[in-house]
């Protein structure tokens, strides 16, 4: 529901009752992931999207149904049919299982605060019960740092789910999770959808060059909080970096020892230069970020490894780093180039094999998954990902 946060926000203010369809379940290939909403008030006025148009239409008159009669939530189930190619389904070939309620603002204060922590851009959970006893079906919870307000039904799930929310919010991930069912603390078993709205991931861009004007605008567009830091205050300008939320003058090891990191953060060393290559990534590669690369030949490379071997970082940690950085896309411009690192910090985040949806088989959108450590693939993506690893257009 936080996709359409804004607006939500804006009826909640208003007082405006609504109807809020959520997808709750995906299987197969279908086009937008769990946590996905579509809402539509007393006027008709609709906003959001669940399925890229497959359904709309069929979840519009769900929603005005049981916004008109006031009925409990309604759990439905939308998928390819085979039989009528125009019936109702998704032609992608997946399944959604969508839930749709009616919203009350006047009686769920604590989910018009979560919206506005949204509409605020301040880190945010809530969680939302998509399967359970009837009674407790599409109940909300707001889940913050340091607080939680409303409640699904008792304090032990109030608990045990806030805990669980607060780590996705910390990885910013939208995922759903099972309590209770354990007897006298928490006996109802609960399928809880747990939405979260995290602060932007941060894309640490280190060399104030020509890649990295082009890599920060790539960077800004896919949503990332950008920093360009170089060490030389001639290069390392705003106007050189427009797409920058920050640019930086400083050594870049020293930076990074003095800012916070986490598994979402993305290093892109583009210096090029061994004297502030080394002692970064040296550092770098013990951090709990999410991706590192490095740009430079495939000899840059083995010469840099040795000399990351010297300062004493093991093979374990050299296995992190992703270089030449980027994808084999042929790219010669700078601007392909950001391009190439770009999917590749995308592929490296989604645990995507990086080859062509065409010489591929199954599903297209695969679940989500969590990495066992930081930076590192997990099942056997990891390996077809790694045999496919080619080299960039020599950068040396």
């Amino acid at each position: 529901m936080l996709n359409i946060a804004d607006t939500l926000y804006d009826w909640c203010r208003a007082g405006r009752p609504f109807a809020l369809a959520t997808v709750i379940q995906v299987s197969g290939s279908a086009p937008m992931p769990p946590g996905t909403a579509l809402a539509v008030d007393a006027a008709g006025t609709v906003v959001g999207s669940i399925s890229g148009g497959c359904v709309e239409g069929a979840v519009y008159d769900l929603c005005t149904q049981v916004l008109a009669e006031g009925a409990g939530p309604v759990r439905s189930r939308f998928g390819y049919s085979d039989d009528d190619a125009f019936a109702v389904g998704l032609t992608c070939g997946g399944e959604i299982d969508v839930l749709v309620q009616r919203v009350d603002p006047g009686r769920r204060p604590h989910l018009t605060a979560a919206l506005e922590a949204v509409a605020q851009r301040r880190p945010v959970a809530v969680a939302q019960i998509v399967d359970g006893p009837e009674a407790l079906l599409g109940r909300t919870l707001h889940v913050a740092s340091r607080t939680y307000d409303g409640t699904l039904g008792g304090e032990d799930a109030d608990r045990a789910v806030t805990a669980q929310a607060r780590a996705l919010l910390r990885a910013g991930r939208t995922a759903r999770i099972e309590v209770g069912g354990e007897g006298s603390t928490c006996p109802e078993r609960l399928s809880v959808l747990v939405h979260t709205h995290a602060s932007r991931p941060r894309m640490l861009i280190f060399g104030a060059v020509d890649f990295a004007a082009a890599l920060s605008r790539a960077g800004s567009f896919l949503g990332y909080r950008v920093t360009v830091c170089d060490a030389r205050p001639v290069f390392a300008t705003s106007t050189r970096f427009p797409y920058a939320d920050e640019v930086i003058v400083d050594w870049p090891d020293r930076y990074l020892a003095g800012i916070e990191v986490d598994a979402r953060t993305a290093v892109c060393v583009l210096t090029h230069d061994a004297k502030f290559d080394i002692p970064l990534l040296r550092l770098a590669l013990d951090l709990p970020v999410g991706y590192i690369g490095a740009m430079g030949s495939r000899r840059t490379h083995e010469h840099r490894l040795g000399a990351l071997r010297d300062a004493g970082v093991p093979e374990d940690r050299l296995a992190r780093l992703r270089s030449p950085i980027g994808l084999d896309l042929g790219a010669h411009t700078t601007e392909e180039t950001a391009i190439s690192i770009a999917a590749e910090i995308i592929a490296h985040t989604n645990h995507g094999t990086g080859l062509p949806l065409s010489h591929g088989t199954g599903p297209i959108h695969q679940p989500t998954l969590i990495d066992d450590e930081p930076g590192q693939l997990v099942g056997v993506r990891e390996g077809i990902a790694r045999r496919h690893r080619t080299d960039r257009p020599d950068n040396d």
